[in-house]
């Protein structure tokens, strides 16, 4: 089970590509082509960024993306073969030169005579495609392929991320699964192309990359309303990774439930160390209380470590419970808290949902190694008392039903600023989200 806390818009991601892409594997199948489904997913997505910094450019984008996913069913037998597909395109509806930045489009180099720098094309695709094979209750999938876990994921912008190597998962004990798996690229969610993976704080030196991410992990639900995971990830010569996570959800009443979760990371340099030496310890927990369709949920969150937190570059594998639209608050040394409050507005309008919520983070920057190869900028003399907050709103709209079901509206603004030189790393912004999606099934 996933536990995220990138607010209502992380939600409407994971929903719909958790609906188009989620293979249920029948006890007995019908057939290669009798279970075999063909979906699309359209999402129109327009982002703002104002900046606060002197000097520096808003950035602003708009785009439409489609999305195809083709499942098919499994060949008949005890051994039973597969293959799932994808299909990308994305049109650029707005940005111009000097104006990208948000992440939702790629940024192009400069024509022949220098001019618009980090104008978008007009648009970009990609494709791809996995074989697949079930035996039992496993199932093996090798190729182009969706990943969400605590060490690997990404689906924040127009298009999702993928993945290209191969992924291993079991559910033959009720209530428990396996997931293990090995990647060696990854296609980023603004490009067409693929690449070897990075990761979203740390720069690889010039010339050096990682090879490969392998994981394994297992979740359980040994109890109603408990859920637990544990995940090792090795991010070849980079660092390996552990995270270990509980959360437990208790009845107080028919309308009244307190919700709790403690989710921690523990990542140690490995092999060549491209990124320098790390040696973080990161955690969040968290507890909310509902009442009716009233939400209320208090976070405190700690990173200890010279090198802030760092993941898998696409924004999407990190499980922190204050990890927000804008910031992440995983800083070296940083410590953060967060109050977050939703509510329920189906009594006025099914499918209608608000959420606001503050964050504040402190660290002392002067602890960070001004020597590391990997996370040198975040060590400021002068950021002795760091500090930034973030303030988020968001409003969302799923149709229930009808001829437009499932038809979703998020509208998303979040405030960040930052003071006594945490601007070293980050910015001061208003940055805003529109995104529209619809999902239809052809086959």
């Amino acid at each position: 089970m996933r536990i995220t806390n990138k607010g209502s818009w992380a939600l409407v991601l994971s929903g719909s590509l958790g609906s188009v892409c989620t293979l249920a594997v029948a006890d007995e199948p019908g057939g290669f082509v009798e279970d075999s489904s063909l979906k699309l997913l359209a999402r129109n997505m327009a982002q703002q960024d104002d900046r606060h910094e002197p000097g520096v450019r808003d950035s602003k984008e708009w785009g439409q993306g489609l999305m195809g996913f083709f499942e098919s069913g499994f060949t008949r037998g005890q051994v039973g073969f597969g293959v799932d597909a994808q299909a990308f395109q994305a049109i650029k509806l707005d940005g111009g030169g000097g104006t990208a930045g948000t992440g939702i489009l790629p940024i192009s180099e400069p024509d022949k005579n220098g001019y618009d720098y980090g104008k978008a094309p007009g648009d970009f695709s990609s494709a791809g495609a996995a074989v697949k094979m079930r035996l039992f209750d496993t199932l093996v999938k090798y190729g182009d392929q969706l990943l969400d876990n605590p060490v690997i994921g990404g689906d924040q912008r127009i298009l999702p991320q993928t993945f290209r190597g191969i992924s291993v998962t079991n559910e033959a004990i009720d209530g428990l699964s396996l997931d293990a798996g090995r990647v060696s690229f990854n296609r980023p969610y603004n490009q067409s192309g693929k690449r070897r993976l990075d990761t979203n704080y740390g720069e690889m030196p010039d010339g050096e990359q990682s090879r490969y991410l392998s994981w394994g992990g297992v979740n359980y639900a040994p109890a109603e309303g408990l859920t637990t995971s544990l995940y090792a990830g090795n991010l070849r010569d980079v660092w390996r990774q552990y995270y270990a996570a509980v959360d437990y959800q208790l009845a107080l009443g028919e309308e009244t439930s307190l919700a709790s979760g403690v989710h921690y990371y523990n990542t140690r340099d490995r092999g060549d160390a491209l990124l320098g030496e790390i040696g973080t310890n990161a955690y969040s927990a968290s507890l909310g209380l509902t009442h009716a369709r009233h939400t209320l949920t208090l976070v405190y969150q700690r990173v200890n470590g010279d090198t802030p937190f760092d993941y898998i570059n696409g924004g999407g594998s990190i499980y922190l419970a204050n990890s927000q639209q804008y910031s992440d608050f995983a800083g070296p040394h940083e410590r953060s808290w967060k109050l977050q409050y939703d509510y329920d507005l189906s009594d006025y309008l099914d499918g209608l949902t608000a959420m606001a919520s503050y964050s504040r983070g402190k660290l002392d920057m002067t602890r960070a190694d001004a020597d590391s190869p990997g996370y040198a900028d975040w060590y400021n003399p002068d950021g002795k008392d760091a500090s930034h907050w973030e303030r988020d709103i968001a409003l969302n709209y799923s149709v229930p039903s009808g001829t437009f079901k499932d038809l979703s509206v998020a509208l998303e603004w979040a405030a960040h600023r930052t003071a006594n030189g945490y601007s070293a790393v980050d910015d001061s912004v208003d940055e805003y989200r529109l995104t529209l999606e619809y999902p239809y099934d052809l086959l």
